[in-house]
């Protein structure tokens, strides 16, 4: 199979495209309704989505063994709760095309914690094509006008992408968890949280039939978009996923072409030459060597590969407690659940 038609790639390129493609459209909601209460609206639309997919579908109730729920509870206070109010207080005083800037900063801190804190293997490619992606995105969000003067505030934003960096790390802690119970749990905390605190402050709220919209758009941008973004953390690590999600300004600014009637120019052209060049670096990476796995034993769905010759009449994915066994061999792989903290 080649690796760009792996589960991993394309559940991260799918995420980032329907968050790109969320932000122009939730721009048409600005009106009526008030920035902080939107963000609320939006999260919330997507937890009580995901909780009505979920009963929908029958689906089993998620479990997390005990030394999981403090990964879940810090990637909800950070990425669910912090960071959604410092992104807003700083996005009230200081000019949005800033705060657009210093967005793309989420992906570094992510991938300088995931590098630099839990050891994730990367290389001079992988490294090379994030760069390309994040200076795309950087060209794209930059503008004449741009002015970051405000200094707390600018602060305020980038403790927000600090934050969302931190909860996309912890959140890899528990990737092979139900990635639509993840989501859920984030959305319906965060956006109740959000919602709650911009109504205290005076906001109202819009009509019936913008409210269904906001959600929609929360439901399909953040929460379908999260669930996805869960799944390639499970099958790529947290950098490179990372990277792959940096793809969404460039989404964005395209639909934002075709709905917004906003004009083509040259810095859109240059951002999605420089952001193709980056993903394609990734998407034809190919790490392969001999590495050793160490007996490990827990649970996620998975199918009789390679990886898990436990035996079982179960053929097609299935769930259960399992134990890997030592292995040493070779293959392409990503630095996934079963390939990390190996040697290179």
């Amino acid at each position: 199979m080649r690796l760009w038609r792996a589960p991993g790639p394309t559940a991260a390129l799918l995420a980032a495209l329907l968050f790109g493609v969320g932000t122009p459209i939730a721009k048409l909601l600005l009106g009526p309704v008030s920035p902080w209460l939107l963000a609320g609206l939006l999260y919330l639309g997507s937890g009580v989505g995901l909780a009505l997919w979920r009963r929908l579908r029958k689906a089993e109730p998620a479990r997390l063994r005990a030394g999981e729920i403090k990964w879940m509870a810090g990637a909800v206070v950070t990425g669910g709760v912090m960071a959604p109010v410092l992104l807003m207080w700083g996005l009230s005083r200081m000019p949005a095309s800033g705060v657009s800037l210093l967005l793309n900063l989420e992906g570094v801190f992510t991938a300088l914690i995931a590098w630099f804190v839990f050891r994730e293997n990367f290389d001079r490619r992988i490294a090379i094509g994030m760069a390309l992606i994040l200076l795309g995105a950087a060209l794209l969000s930059w503008s004449a006008d741009t002015r970051l003067d405000a200094v707390l505030p600018a602060l305020a934003v980038a403790a927000a992408c600090l934050c969302w960096a931190i909860d996309n790390n912890l959140t890899r802690k528990i990737a092979l968890a139900d990635a639509t119970f993840i989501a859920m749990v984030k959305g319906v905390v965060s956006g109740g949280v959000n919602t709650t605190i911009a109504l205290a402050w005076g906001a109202t709220l819009p009509s019936p039939a913008t409210s269904i919209g906001a959600a929609t758009v929360g439901f399909l941008s953040y929460g379908v978009s999260l669930t996805l973004f869960v799944v390639a953390l499970r099958h790529l690590g947290t950098a490179r996923t990372a990277a792959y999600f940096s793809l969404a300004p460039f989404a964005g600014a395209v639909v934002a072409v075709l709905l917004l009637a906003e004009p083509i120019s040259a810095r859109l052209v240059v951002a999605g030459l420089l952001m193709a060049l980056g993903a394609w670096l990734h998407l034809t990476e190919r790490h392969q060597h001999m590495h050793l796995h160490p007996p490990m034993e827990h649970e996620h769905e998975h199918v009789h590969d390679e990886h898990h010759q436990h035996g079982g009449a179960e053929t097609g994915p299935h769930t259960h407690w399992h134990r890997h066994e030592p292995m040493t061999h070779s293959h392409p792989h990503f630095p996934d659940e079963h390939h990390r903290g190996h040697r290179h």
